[in-house]
């Protein structure tokens, strides 16, 4: 805490002023380290923005080096009750279907109606579920209606209750399986072994059934996973009965806007290199990165990964560089690349995606890639930077007291004379009178 001072009392002087100015003289140390952690902590934000933006196009060029990746699947259906959905795989031509059966799920709905708060469980207040030859006792609590509806719907079984409210203000109980197929059938009675509410009347679960050829298909759901190769296959009731055909082919335009895709991504990483890196020769100003060794290596890399170990290019594919330093994708060139031969351009734009990983990779890595460990640098420098500008918080801080102090006496001192001037004028004032 500053001593206090007595500002000009006997100088006359503006001390606390010139205390003043002279701390700002001292403080220019310390606003340099200032303005140079203000300038690492914004070059800090753009390292990590751009080890981000490498580290998305990495994950993008991994799922491009997948199984089939390049070999997109396209479908169309002959009836709208019949869908289809793609991913990867080798189906192609056409298959035919018939559409014999739904899926639906089990269900029992009770004779008898009753109100929420009368007794249905007879012999006690539990119940037994019973599900593919297992039995699980739940208790109601009361053994009413409404007892009964909330055990089973918070009894984690897969089954549950609901109730329809009859003319009459009864309401009729209907418990069915969450999930459809077969598989889902259970019986429910009172634990001794009597029946509730009169009996029930079953809808059994059942699966999905569908006829290819002389192979019949089921299905617990209404949809077909991985029915061809890449293709899943899923029918409604419009369908029920018919006979539906599936056209299934390559999908080039699918395939041609991954791999456009993928040279935008990387366009997009160049064109923020070039900018972090760019010299203005007009203001004499660099980006925030120029200079920069490792980052023009990083562009140099993506701008390299056109071309495959084997020496070649891929501009039969349709990739090419220019003279600017950008990826430039010929559309015309892929689409006659992949209609001549699908695999061989679908395992260039694989290799060409790994490449691309892979410098991403050495980028982005979170142990050691090379924008990780240039922000690691740049996050220490920034502490050291702190750590200084802390210390000179201390030392400014004694500085001011020590200046202060030194004005403070000069103060007293200057007092003091005063004081002493005024006596001896007094002295002799009183020896001049005291001689007349």
């Amino acid at each position: 805490m500053p001593a206090a001072s007595i500002g000009g009392l006997s100088s006359g002087l503006d001390t606390a002023g010139i205390i003043a100015q002279l701390m700002q003289l001292e403080s220019i140390p310390q606003d340099r380290l200032k303005a140079k952690l203000t300038t690492e902590q914004s070059t800090l934000k753009t390292i990590q923005d751009l080890n981000a933006k490498f580290a998305a196009i990495t994950t993008a060029a991994a799922d491009l080096t997948k199984p089939g990746a390049w070999s997109p699947l396209k479908a169309t259906s002959s009836h709208e009750g019949v869908t289809v959905s793609t991913t990867t795989g080798t189906a192609s031509g056409n298959v035919s279907l018939r559409v014999d059966q739904l899926a639906q799920a089990h269900s029992l709905r009770f004779a008898g109606a009753a109100t929420t708060s009368d007794v249905v469980v007879s012999g006690g207040t539990t119940v037994d579920l019973t599900i593919n030859g297992v039995t699980k006792t739940l208790d109601t609590g009361d053994g009413t209606l409404g007892g009964l509806v909330n055990s089973l719907n918070a009894s984690g079984t897969g089954v549950r209750a609901s109730t329809m409210k009859l003319d009459d203000g009864t309401y009729r109980l209907t418990v069915q399986s969450a999930a459809t197929g077969a598989a889902s059938a259970f019986t429910l009675t009172s634990s001794d072994g009597s029946a509730l509410l009169g009996g029930a009347t079953v809808q059994a679960g059942q699966d999905a059934a569908i006829t290819v050829g002389s192979d019949v298909i089921h299905s617990t759901s209404n949809t077909f996973p991985g029915l061809l190769s890449g293709v899943d296959v899923t029918i409604s009731s419009k369908a029920l009965g018919q006979t539906v055909t599936l056209d299934i082919a390559g999908d080039a335009t699918a395939a041609r806007d991954k791999a456009k895709g993928l040279v935008d991504k990387v366009n997009e990483l160049l064109t923020q290199i070039e900018k972090l890196t760019a010299y203005d020769p007009a203001t004499k100003k660099s980006g925030a990165l120029g200079g920069n060794n490792s980052i023009r290596d990083l562009r140099n890399q993506l701008l390299t990964a056109v071309y495959p170990d084997s020496g070649s290019t891929m501009a039969g594919f349709g990739v090419q560089t220019d003279r600017y330093g950008k990826l430039v994708f010929d559309p015309a060139a892929f689409d006659k690349a992949y209609a001549a031969d699908p695999a061989a351009t679908s395992a260039s734009f694989s290799d060409f995606s790994s490449r691309i990983e892979a410098v991403g990779k050495g980028a982005s890595d979170k142990f050691d890639g090379s924008l990780t460990q240039m922000a690691s640098g740049a996050t220490q420098q920034i502490d050291r930077l702190q750590d200084s500008i802390d210390a000179w918080d201390n030392r400014l801080e004694l500085r001011q007291l020590t200046l202060t102090r030194q004005y403070t006496a000069l103060e007293t001192a200057l007092s003091r004379l005063d004081s002493q001037s005024s006596w001896l004028s007094g002295q002799l004032g009183s020896s001049s009178g005291s001689s007349e």
